[in-house]
């Protein structure tokens, strides 16, 4: 039996999910500890590193490890999550949709490259007050605290492409996307805002950018498409997120 485990985590899968369901198809892992380092969000796909047995015992030093990953900006929309599976913060209207400057986009993703200091997205797991901030988000009880923040190292960022997407392909790729999860992610509500919005715009299109980032452990790729969109001066949150490499493990040898 393997150690280090490279399993990739598909869309709508917890981390907890995606372990359950190797023991399912190992039945010789069934007893064995495992955990993950470095979590994957439910809207994010890829590498997931998975650690069995006395692997454990070295859990810090994998959590360590640089990532790279491949993930698109969807401009013009803003949720609480940062992501699709989030509830939308910003009144929808036909006249507050503006198209991305392909140039000024390029400028904040080069100004990226360096070390910062990045806020915890409302929707994580840091603990606040012996609590996880996505409890207290949830709950409404966020507002009045200044959310933490961490040290976190971009060593490259670069823009793969830009295109378009019909109203149509929006909430097809929302409407996969949310469903594939399990469990109470408020889906039900989220998916009804979604359907609303598309009807409100029906007939636009809408800017999506592909950008690559290889960074430091602990870097949220949905926060920094919420703050490329606060820079340009529109809505902006991370359509679809693939991790393609966690240090040495790579996403061709990841196992589905």
């Amino acid at each position: 039996m393997k150690d280090i485990l490279n399993l990739y985590k598909a869309r709508g899968e917890t981390p907890l999910q995606r372990i359950e369901r190797f023991r399912k198809e190992n039945p010789e892992y069934k007893n064995i500890p495992m955990s993950y380092a470095g979590r994957l969000d439910p809207m994010a796909e890829g590498v997931l590193l998975i650690l069995a047995g006395e692997a454990n015992k070295k859990r810090n030093e994998y959590l360590n490890l640089d990532k790279e990953y491949t993930f698109d900006i969807l401009f013009g929309f803003a949720t609480d999550t940062y992501d699709v599976l989030g509830v939308m913060t910003d009144a929808v209207t036909r006249a507050s949709h503006k198209a991305v400057r392909t140039p000024l986009l390029l400028e904040y993703i080069a100004q990226l490259p360096g070390t910062h200091s990045q806020k915890y997205p409302p929707f994580s797991s840091k603990p606040l007050e012996g609590q996880p901030l996505f409890v207290k988000a949830r709950k409404g009880e966020l507002e009045g605290f200044t959310l933490p923040e961490h040290r976190i190292e971009i060593f490259s960022a670069s823009l793969v492409g830009m295109k378009r997407i019909t109203d149509e392909e929006l909430l097809e790729e929302v409407e996969r996307s949310v469903k594939a999860v399990k469990g109470d992610f408020r889906q039900e509500r989220i998916l009804h805002l979604w359907r609303d919005a598309v009807r409100i715009l029906y007939g636009m299109s809408f800017d999506v950018a592909t950008v690559s980032i290889h960074c430091s452990s602990g870097t949220y790729v949905r926060s920094i498409a919420h703050e490329l969109g606060g820079q340009l001066g529109i809505p902006a949150l991370a359509m679809r997120i693939i991790r393609t490499r966690v240090g040495k493990y790579k996403l061709r040898g990841a196992v589905k």
